[in-house]
């Protein structure tokens, strides 16, 4: 037993020197992570931040060399959700900072501007504004010539058919019919406002894919802490061709900026949501 004791205590004693070794060999891969994720963001080399190094180093490390390696999202969708989540918060300086990186990584200008504008329905035009402005200053100092190409596709007089037509496979006549017993004219006019201006105005145009536009809008709603609206269109992204596995991932990519409890309960309603057991938000 003595000898068995003395060849063990030699073997553990280094076992437990290891770890504080181990544990420093993986916040370095983190941060080597975070170091090339930062490269390939921003162009430049991370430095401490002379202010509040410990909080910047828990963030970088945290967002670029962590959550930037959960789930199979190429850096171009992850920039995309991580403006849309800015601009629905209207954190306007880290959405210059993004703005940038968004196309850095290979972003068309379009798209990052289609996936601003696509928030308006959901944040309202003075928060858009806001958002589209930042993106104009950004392009002007990459010289990037603006007015970017027109993007929209319907008329005025195609605007309603157009916006049924992409509405109609995703969310069927729901909110048409729960908005039947609304008193006149709002009974034909709320519903018609949805399906004109959201679907029509903006779903219609170019630049994104409809998996994109529901993605991104997922999160826009999810930063915003709209849950009711969330389980609507999840079922949306599932019919648009987003698996769960997406939007899980779309969901990891915006909590660092949206915040943990909206991202956990948009996490919630992906795991427990489906087709075959959605329940209508809204009542006739």
């Amino acid at each position: 037993m003595q000898k068995t004791l003395e060849l063990i205590l030699p073997l553990c004693l280094l076992a437990l020197q290891a770890i504080p070794a181990a544990a420093a060999d993986a916040d370095k891969t983190r941060a080597k992570k975070a170091d090339e994720t930062y490269q390939r963001l921003f162009r430049a080399e991370r430095q401490e931040d002379p202010s509040d190094p410990e909080l910047m180093q828990i963030l970088q490390e945290f967002i670029f060399g962590e959550v930037f390696y959960i789930g199979d999202l190429d850096d171009k969708t992850r920039e995309l959700i991580t403006v849309t989540s800015l601009a629905t918060i209207q954190t306007l300086p880290q959405l210059k900072a993004h703005i940038n990186a968004a196309l850095n990584v290979g972003n068309d200008p379009v798209a990052v501007r289609e996936a601003i504008y696509l928030c308006a329905p959901f944040i309202g035009f003075p928060r858009t504004l806001n958002a589209v402005a930042v993106f104009n200053e950004v392009a002007k100092a990459r010289g990037i010539k603006l007015p970017l190409k027109k993007q929209g596709t319907v008329t005025d007089k195609n605007r309603y058919e157009k916006g049924l037509a992409v509405q109609s496979p995703l969310y069927g006549e729901e909110v048409k019919s729960a908005m039947a017993s609304l008193p006149a004219p709002y009974n034909e006019k709320v519903p018609y406002i949805l399906t004109s201006f959201g679907f029509g105005d903006f779903y219609t145009r170019e630049g994104l894919t409809l998996r994109q536009k529901e993605l991104l809008v997922l999160v826009s709603l999810a930063a915003a802490g709209d849950e009711k609206q969330l389980s609507a269109h999840i079922v949306g992204n599932l019919k648009a061709g987003n698996s769960k596995e997406t939007l899980l991932a779309a969901m990891v990519q915006a909590m660092p900026y949206i915040g943990m409890p909206p991202a956990l309960t948009a996490i919630n309603l992906i795991k427990n949501t489906d087709a075959e057991n959605y329940q209508p938000i809204y009542e006739n």
